[in-house]
């Protein structure tokens, strides 16, 4: 019986996938509070922060979102969060890996990267890891987390091997009807998201203390992102599967359409 027809089976993950792990994070702390129990779980993630470089110059003024964080005119922002990322993934056991795409806060919308002008940096990273799955926001929300999902998605075309999944955007999967939005788009490219049960711990002490190691997040993140909330009733994880759908099901596609 194939994995498709044995729907008692629909769901796991086969042995060996899970061997390296590779988590896309669009901004500093995304991966943490998304996925931060799958990476403590699986030892020597890597962590691929997509929007990590520095800009080309900061603002005269510290953006609402830095102020909130403690920054002052002339800070070198992403210096600090990138030591803040390095002791997050001490923590969780990862690695870190930064691209040097930067924060859309600091570009024109002009000038922001596209999907089509990260992809073929996240390829070179997934494929320096040697990847056996690799977890992509679903995008939700942020510009920066909507390229890096998209960006994902095109690296998933070209790139053979690895075992797809999303993982959920913490914040903004909340929105109403984001993420089921996010799904249809999924399901109508046939991408065919699928909640997976994806083995790891649920350690609750190590992933928080991963995420307020992100000590200049914190502030905005509780005021945007309702973090304590999120810490007091233990918010799960929840990832989804993108592999091609099971044979004669592609006509359930249309019906997302309406």
């Amino acid at each position: 019986m194939s994995q498709a027809d044995a729907s008692w089976n629909w769901g796991l993950v086969a042995d060996g996938e899970l061997a390296r792990v590779v988590v896309v994070s669009p901004h500093f702390d995304d991966a943490a509070m998304g996925a931060g129990h799958v990476i403590a779980s699986h030892p020597a993630t890597t962590v691929v922060t997509v929007f990590a470089g520095r800009p080309p110059a900061y603002p005269p003024e510290p953006s609402e979102w830095d102020a909130a964080g403690g920054f002052g005119p002339g800070d070198d922002v992403v210096a600090v969060r990138r030591q803040e990322d390095l002791d997050a993934m001490a923590v969780l056991g990862a690695e870190a890996l930064w691209l040097e795409f930067s924060d859309h806060q600091y570009l024109a919308p002009a000038d922001r990267p596209t999907p089509e002008q990260v992809a073929p940096a996240l390829e070179a990273a997934l494929r320096e890891a040697d990847a056996t799955a690799v977890f992509l926001p679903m995008g939700l929300g942020n510009p920066d987390h909507v390229v890096a999902h998209e960006a994902g998605l095109l690296v998933r075309e070209r790139l053979d091997g690895p075992a797809w999944f999303c993982y959920e955007d913490q914040g903004y999967k909340h929105i109403p009807g984001l993420l089921a939005w996010r799904v249809g788009t999924l399901l109508r490219s046939l991408r065919w998201p699928t909640p997976a049960i994806v083995p790891h711990e649920v350690d609750e002490e190590r992933k928080w203390k991963a995420i307020f190691a992100y000590r200049s997040q914190v502030p905005p993140l509780e005021r945007e992102h309702v973090l304590t909330e999120r810490r007091l009733h233990h918010v799960p994880e929840q990832f989804w599967r993108l592999a091609p759908p099971p044979p004669g099901w592609e006509r359930l596609a249309r019906f997302a359409d309406g």
